[in-house]
């Protein structure tokens, strides 16, 4: 039946019943302990009066020469001081010789409660009991009196205390006491009001069977991104990561990796950079493991403080695979429109040439164009077997050509130790990029004739790429400038290439230099290292 409420009641319910339970119970305990408390301290104080007074001497005297009224003007006084019901003197024979009651002296004391003293009269020993006299009940101490010269026992003293006043202290105290209980209670039971509101809030009103198929609904959300997801709490901890993160930091899908630090899976991980700084980072492209991937790194916070970090990352590769694709296509399609457009208008010479009977003309245009596109071919298959960047170069000199200009290739170039993982795709762009823009710049200040000269090498730890143009030169305050997005000497919707180039250099550890040369135009040396650092990680 509990089960059905919502969880607010069950919360209010069950720390009230808790708090009432604990708060009775304690109470109880204390009332119990308090009232045993009394009675014994009620015991332990009839005791000792009654041991004072049988040592007192006018009492040692007065019961040696019998004088019952000193006795008795004594006894009352004494418990009148010592706050007693009543104290009562007997001789050796439990005869009473003081009593508050004068009736009952010359009786034995047996006749009140049954105690004929033999404790303390034979054995000589005080003790302590619980009675109901001629008085009412009382907490009775008892002890012999002592002949102080011979030691003999010559009489008992009585000392009662009545416990119609312990009760009444109790009631009192209880009173105090459940007074402190039911307040105590109702604190209880308000404060799991409070706590059941503030909790309920806390989970944004879900009932726990909401909260454990969110759980579920969250987990198989995780499992079937193609991401990899892990967080981590503020002291580094990672405390989720789904099945893709294992495949793609190549991990075994077995490993559990909750409870583990994160720097043991990830050494050199700069993610807990982010709890520092607070500052979310979007698609940063950085090299782990050998593998080129796209991470996004977001604080989580709770009010002001941030408790955790959250990565998502996945490989580049699999990211750019359509972008890939769609650069190779607009490559093709770039050479073959170039290619089209050039032998156009090769063809139409050639057919007006034939046509006003100029043979040897034609055939000498056919030889040229033959022998110079056969020579770039023959450089490029031995020089760059690599198709996709020989197709580069192969568009980009048929570009030149229909721009007018040309693209010298230095024959002696070679290209041939690529590293395997070095993205194609980027190569060629950060290599067109280059090509274009000094195309672009020798047209502009040198006219059609204009040369732009390419040499490359892959001879030692790195792969280097010059290209050369006739251009105005670039000033060298601009030099560091012109890498930067959005600056071109070309006007607005400018200056995305060479800040592309940059941008992938930086993850690749490469780099580039530009220089003026002597006569005209300007040099860009680029460095790529084949084998890369791995700079950044998760």
């Amino acid at each position: 039946m509990l089960r059905k409420t919502k969880l607010k009641t069950r919360m209010i319910l069950t720390l009230g019943f808790l708090g009432a339970f604990q708060t009775i119970l304690i109470g109880g305990f204390a009332g119990y302990y308090l009232s045993d408390s009394l009675y014994d301290e009620i015991a332990r104080r009839a005791l000792m009066v009654a041991k004072t007074v049988a040592a007192t001497p006018a009492v040692i005297n007065g019961i040696r020469s019998r004088d019952i009224p000193d006795l008795n003007r004594l006894a009352a006084r004494l418990a009148d001081t010592n706050e007693a019901l009543f104290i009562v003197i007997g001789d050796h024979e439990a005869i009473r010789l003081a009593h508050p009651d004068t009736s009952r002296i010359g009786f034995s004391m047996a006749d009140d409660d049954g105690d004929d003293g033999r404790e303390a009269l034979v054995n000589g020993n005080a003790y302590v009991g619980r009675a109901k006299g001629s008085l009412g009940e009382s907490m009775r101490g008892k002890a012999p009196v002592k002949a102080p010269d011979s030691g003999d026992i010559i009489g008992i003293v009585s000392v009662g205390y009545s416990l119609d006043q312990v009760d009444t202290t109790i009631q009192r105290y209880n009173i105090v006491l459940y007074s402190v209980v039911g307040a105590a209670l109702l604190f209880t039971i308000l404060s799991a009001i409070v706590i059941a509101g503030r909790f309920k809030r806390a989970i944004f009103g879900l009932e726990p069977e909401e909260i454990a198929r969110l759980f579920q609904e969250r987990d198989a959300t995780l499992q079937s991104v193609r991401e990899g997801i892990i967080a981590v709490n503020r002291e580094g901890i990672i405390t989720t990561a789904n099945r893709a993160a294992h495949e793609t930091l190549n991990l075994s899908p077995d490993e559990s990796l909750a409870g583990t630090p994160l720097l043991d899976i990830l050494p050199d991980s700069s993610l807990m950079s982010v709890l520092e700084s607070g500052q979310p980072d979007f698609d940063r492209e950085i090299w782990l493991r050998g593998r080129q991937m796209v991470v996004n790194r977001l604080p989580v916070r709770q009010g002001n403080d941030i408790i955790g970090v959250v990565a998502s990352f996945r490989l580049s590769n699999e990211l750019d695979q359509v972008s890939r694709r769609l650069t190779r296509i607009q490559q093709y399609a770039d050479t073959l429109r170039s290619q089209t457009h050039e032998y156009s208008n090769k063809l139409h010479t050639i057919a007006g040439l034939i046509q006003i009977g100029a043979h040897d003309e034609a055939l000498n245009l056919i030889g040229s164009e033959v022998s110079d596109h056969q020579a770039l071919l023959h450089l490029l298959l031995e020089a760059v077997p690599d198709p996709v960047i020989a197709g580069c170069l192969l568009g980009k000199y048929n570009r030149a050509r229909e721009m007018g200009l040309r693209l010298d290739i230095d024959p002696d170039s070679r290209m041939t130790d690529i590293p395997e993982l070095l993205p194609r795709d980027q190569l060629v762009s950060i290599l067109g990029n280059l090509i274009d823009n000094a195309l672009e710049a020798t047209r502009l200040h040198s006219g059609e004739g204009g040369r732009v000269r390419l040499s490359m090498t892959d001879l030692g730890e790195e792969l280097i790429f010059e290209v050369e143009d006739e251009g105005p030169g670039v000033p060298e305050e601009a030099q560091r400038k012109i890498f930067e997005r959005g600056v071109s000497s070309k006007g607005e919707d400018h200056g995305i290439g060479l800040h592309l180039v940059q941008q992938f250099l930086n993850r690749w550890g490469g780099s580039i230099t530009v220089e003026n040369l002597a006569e005209k135009g300007s040099r860009f040396t680029l460095y790529l290292p084949k084998r890369p650092e791995e700079r950044t990680s998760l």
